[in-house]
C-alpha cells in the first residue's frame, strides 16, 4: 500500500459548501480520513448546486469531496450531538464552518472538546471571524468579495463591478486552513499541544490583495480595475489578433525588448518612454494601443508560436475545452477517473502537489449522503447493530447505502 503524508490522521469535517469541504479534500489527497458529517435529507448544500449534475447530486459537489466518507446526523438532537462528540473524541482534527457561537450550543466547540481531547486541532472558518460586528452575519465567496474590495479592482475600467469565474477566496480560505492545521498538527508532534485554528474569508481575502492592499497602505493609491492589464507592470495584458485575443507580457525590460523585436519594432526598446518599467506604466496609453495595431494583423497561434520561440511571454486564453487539450496540461496527468458505485466513472482534477516520496491519492468518488453512516457507527464507534439501526429508524442518523 502505498504511504501517505497524512497516513493514520482522522479529521471529523463538519464544514459545507466550499472553503471548509476544499481544505478538507486537500488533506484527504494526502492521506487524512475524513469523515464528513452532514445533515439529514439535503446534506451539504453544494450536492444541489446544479445543474449540471451526475445523478441526484451536483459536478460542483462531486468536484470538491473526493477521499472522504459521509455520515448523516441530525446535530439538533442531544442523542446526535453525543454521537458527534465521540467522534471527536477519537479524532485528530476537526474542521467547521458554522456561524460563531453554533458549535458551542451544541457542545462541539474547542473548550468544550478539548477536555476529552486535548491535542485536538481546531479549525474553524467563518465570513468574517468569531468576533467582531459582523460575526453574526451570513457571508459568502460573493459577500466577502464586494466587502474586502476584490470586486473594486476586477472587470474592465468603468464597468459593472465583476466577480472572479471561480470562488477564489472560498479556496484560498480552504488552502489557509489547511496550512493552519499542517502548522497546528507540526507544533503538536513536537508538544503534545493541540490548538485552535481561526481562519475567515475576510481575512483570507485581505490577505490575498497583495499589491492592490500596498499601494494603498504604503503608497496611498487605491486600486481600480484593469481589465486584463496589470497596474504595475506594463505591457501585461490581452491583446487583440485576427480571430480573438493572446495574452502578452513584459514583467522586465529585457523581456520587453525581445517582444518589441518580436513584433518588429526594435526601436522601442530605445525609447526612453518605453525603455523601463515605470516610463512604460505611466506611458501605457500610447504604447498599448501600438502594439495592439500589430498584433491584430494575424491570428492568435501566429503570435503563440512566434513569441514562444522568441521567449517573450505569450499565451492563448482558452476556454474550459481547450484548457485540458492543451499539451502541457496533459503532460502535467492532473486528470484522473474515479469510481462512483451510482454514478459511474467520472474525471476529476487532481491535487497540485507532486511529491517524491508521498505523493497525494486520488483515491475515492465523493460519497452518497450518509452512504458510511452505519459502518462508522458500528466499526469505528463500536455501536451494536441493534442501537445502529434504533438511531437510522428513531431519524437521529440516516443511513443511504453505495448502491441500491
Amino acid at each position: 500500500m502505498q504511504k501517505t503524508a497524512l497516513q493514520g490522521l482522522r479529521v471529523i469535517d463538519f464544514s459545507r459548501v466550499v472553503a471548509g469541504p476544499y481544505s478538507t479534500m486537500l488533506l484527504g489527497d494526502l492521506g487524512a480520513e475524513v469523515i464528513k458529517v452532514e445533515r439529514l435529507g439535503k446534506g451539504d448544500d453544494s450536492r444541489a448546486w446544479g445543474p449540471p449534475s451526475r445523478g441526484e447530486v451536483s459536478t460542483y459537489f462531486l468536484g470538491l469531496n473526493r477521499n472522504k466518507k459521509s455520515i448523516a446526523i441530525d446535530l439538533s438532537t442531544e442523542r446526535g450531538a453525543a454521537l458527534a462528540r465521540e467522534l471527536v473524541a477519537g479524532a485528530d482534527v476537526v474542521v467547521e464552518s458554522f456561524r460563531p457561537g453554533v458549535m458551542q450550543r451544541l457542545g462541539l466547540d474547542y473548550d468544550s472538546l478539548r477536555e476529552t481531547n486535548p491535542g485536538l486541532i481546531y479549525c474553524a472558518i467563518s465570513a468574517f471571524g468569531q468576533e467582531g460586528p459582523y460575526k453574526d452575519r451570513p457571508g459568502y465567496d460573493l459577500m466577502i468579495s464586494a466587502l474586502g474590495g476584490l470586486m473594486s479592482i476586477t472587470g474592465t475600467p468603468g464597468g459593472e463591478p465583476v466577480k472572479t469565474g471561480v470562488a477564489l477566496i472560498d479556496v484560498a480560505t480552504g488552502l489557509y486552513a489547511a496550512l493552519g492545521v499542517l502548522g497546528a498538527l507540526n507544533h503538536r508532534n513536537a508538544t503534545g499541544q493541540g490548538q485552535r485554528v481561526d481562519i475567515s474569508l475576510l481575512s483570507t481575502e485581505l490577505a490575498i490583495l497583495i499589491n492592490a492592499a500596498s499601494q494603498y497602505l504604503i503608497g496611498g493609491s487605491v486600486a481600480e480595475p484593469q481589465g486584463s492589464a496589470h497596474a504595475n507592470v506594463a505591457p501585461y495584458q490581452a491583446f487583440p489578433t485576427s480571430d480573438g485575443h493572446v495574452l502578452l507580457g513584459s514583467p522586465n525590460d529585457k523581456l520587453f525588448g525581445v517582444l518589441a523585436e518580436a513584433l518588429g519594432h526594435p526601436e522601442w526598446r530605445e525609447d526612453p518612454r518605453y525603455a523601463t518599467n515605470q516610463a512604460r506604466v505611466l506611458h501605457r496609453d500610447e504604447l498599448i494601443p501600438m502594439i495592439a495595431e500589430v498584433t491584430a494583423q494575424h491570428p492568435s497561434a501566429h503570435w503563440v508560436d512566434v513569441l514562444s520561440r522568441t521567449g517573450a511571454p505569450v499565451a492563448p486564453i482558452n476556454r474550459m475545452d481547450a484548457v485540458f487539450k492543451d499539451p502541457q496540461v496533459q503532460h502535467l496527468d492532473q486528470v484522473a477517473e474515479v469510481e462512483h458505485p451510482l454514478y459511474g466513472s467520472y474525471p476529476v482534477v487532481t491535487s497540485a502537489l507532486r511529491m517524491s516520496h508521498t505523493p497525494p491519492v486520488v483515491g475515492d468518488a465523493a460519497p452518497r449522503l450518509g452512504q458510511h453512516t452505519a459502518q462508522i457507527l458500528g466499526s469505528d464507534l463500536g455501536l451494536p447493530d441493534e442501537q445502529v439501526a434504533e438511531l437510522i429508524a428513531d431519524r437521529v442518523v440516516e443511513y443511504r447505502p453505495a448502491a441500491g
